[in-house]
């Protein structure tokens, strides 16, 4: 940890403090706001596989779910 000392608006003070106090914190949480702080800065579009990344963060990984489904011939139509 290190500290820091920036010259802001008065009005960006709270935001500024919460945004460290969430970065501090090296979490998901943080990992992701740090992501779109320095997409949002460089002007760069997103990483590829954030959506993959996304999909295996998902607290259903692992589960043992059953997602197949009868087949059905459908209903006759008449011409």
């Amino acid at each position: 940890m290190a500290r820091f000392e920036v010259i802001a608006l008065d009005s960006d003070r709270d935001l500024i403090r919460s945004l460290a106090r969430r970065l501090a914190e090296e979490g998901p949480d943080a990992s992701r706001l740090r992501a779109v702080v320095i997409q949002s800065i460089a002007g760069e579009p997103a990483p590829k596989g954030g959506i993959l990344a996304a999909l295996r963060r998902s607290p259903m990984v692992g589960a043992d779910l059953d997602l197949t489904r009868p087949r059905e011939e459908g209903r006759k139509v008449d011409p």
